[in-house]
């Protein structure tokens, strides 16, 4: 499960990674603003589209998932910085369903950041992960993803590995042979 407890997060001067919700899709402006006044660790997944620029087709990095950014920090911090910005209040916590901000351990963290990095590999974003049939953990041994952990599922007619943040954000890597992959204990 990708979120820590409630206990765990009851310190608010640990530091966890936090998801954040942005409002009208400024999560590059928010991110830049938290690294520069924090000084404190930030995600955004990102993919790259292809956009008609003055008629020619270029392609360029774009947030994979709208209004989602990650920071590394506490709680404390996060909320004072929240406060400063005003009555708006264009970043906020997300929530899980026991009203505690949404926070996600450092090891599924990394293993997202890992593969939601490779924009030059054919990894895929999920929606709705539920109607997938997922297969055994995993870990991959060897290759662009080596250590990384996560789920068979089939996407594409292929076998990936997915690495999800249980609630928000699924990814798929590209197609990975399976003696390229350990199995993890459930």
């Amino acid at each position: 499960m990708a979120m820590v407890t409630a206990m765990e997060t009851t310190t608010k001067t640990s530091t966890f990674w936090y998801a954040l919700r942005v409002s009208y899709s400024r999560e590059l402006r928010y991110q830049k603003l938290i690294e520069e006044v924090l000084g404190v660790q930030t995600f955004i997944p990102m993919t790259r589209r292809l956009v008609d620029k003055k008629g020619k087709r270029k392609q360029v990095s774009v947030p994979a998932v709208n209004n989602l950014l990650f920071v590394k920090s506490n709680r404390k911090v996060l909320t004072e910085f929240m406060n400063e910005l005003g009555e708006s209040r264009p970043v906020n916590f997300l929530w899980n369903s026991e009203r505690n901000p949404i926070v996600v351990r450092d090891k599924d963290m990394e293993n997202f950041i890992r593969v939601s990095s490779a924009l030059d590999q054919d990894i895929v974003w999920l929606g709705d992960v539920s109607s997938l049939k997922k297969g055994a953990r995993v870990k991959v041994v060897t290759g662009l993803f080596k250590g990384v952990e996560g789920q068979i599922v089939r996407v594409k007619r292929s076998r990936r590995v997915m690495v999800e943040l249980s609630g928000l954000v699924a990814v798929a890597t590209t197609f990975i042979p399976m003696d390229m992959l350990e199995l993890l204990e459930a």
